[in-house]
């Protein structure tokens, strides 16, 4: 028993070593791994890293207009491109950010971020959902079908044990983990155009600092994340062109 502890504490070690060395960007955000190939250990859930990732670090005025309401209440949405077949996506939001993430050149970075980074007071409780536009499957059709495509879900995180706690002491930041169902196109998770819905689970506003992070078991470049529609088709064609 005490040999299998001391392997399994190894490879939470040795995964935890590998998933900080893969985020880049330094900051104290524990790694983000797979439900693909997860082990159950006495000392809980052994998740391998994803081997990609792409960070967006976003900031949310105190009285910014939300994108949506829905159900009553103000959703914002960050765009996703997703070039090919996926057998996993991971999907987790921290907010606020301080110092658990730092940006590096090869994140996507909002325009408000240097604002952002200076409010040490504002943050809220995220609520995440990943959702995929029906028929919109090449960069090409997003000008003309965005604005009319619909929306199918793949699912919903409100609390996750596994990220930081908040200010407030509770462990409300989201992580969601969606596996790719073939025989269901619906639920397939596609070359596309996917978007990442985030608001507060109870009554409240959307503010402060929030760091996303969309993560996949395969070598997936190619991954955009934009908050303004309009600028995917720019944000994908310049990701190609490199």
């Amino acid at each position: 028993m005490k040999k299998l502890l001391v392997i399994a504490f190894a490879m939470v070690l040795i995964f935890a070593f590998i998933g900080c060395k893969s985020m880049g960007g330094g900051g104290s955000l524990p790694s983000f791994g797979a439900d693909m190939g997860a082990q159950s250990t006495p000392l809980g859930t052994v998740r391998v890293p994803y081997t990609s990732m792409v960070s967006y670090f976003g900031y949310v005025k105190p009285g910014a207009a939300a994108d949506e309401e829905r159900d009553g209440k103000k959703f914002f949405y960050l765009y996703v491109w997703i070039p090919a077949i996926a057998p996993e996506i991971g999907v987790r939001m921290v907010s606020p950010v301080k110092n658990l993430a730092k940006p590096t050149d090869k994140d996507y970075v909002s325009d408000l971020w240097a604002e952002g980074s200076k409010d040490m007071d504002n943050y809220f409780d995220t609520w995440v959902t990943f959702e995929r536009a029906l028929d919109i499957i090449m960069p090409e059709d997003i000008p003309s079908k965005i604005d009319g495509t619909k929306w199918v879900s793949y699912g919903s995180n409100d609390d996750s044990s596994e990220l930081p706690a908040q200010p407030s002491g509770s462990k409300y930041n989201s992580v969601l983990r969606i596996t790719s169902e073939v025989s269901n196109p619906l639920k397939a998770l596609i070359r596309g155009l996917y978007r990442i819905g985030f608001t507060t689970y109870k009554v409240g506003e959307v503010q402060g600092t929030f760091v996303a992070q969309v993560g996949a078991p395969i070598d997936l470049p190619g991954v955009v994340v934009v908050k303004d529609k309009d600028k995917i088709l720019d944000a994908i064609n310049a990701k190609a062109s490199k």
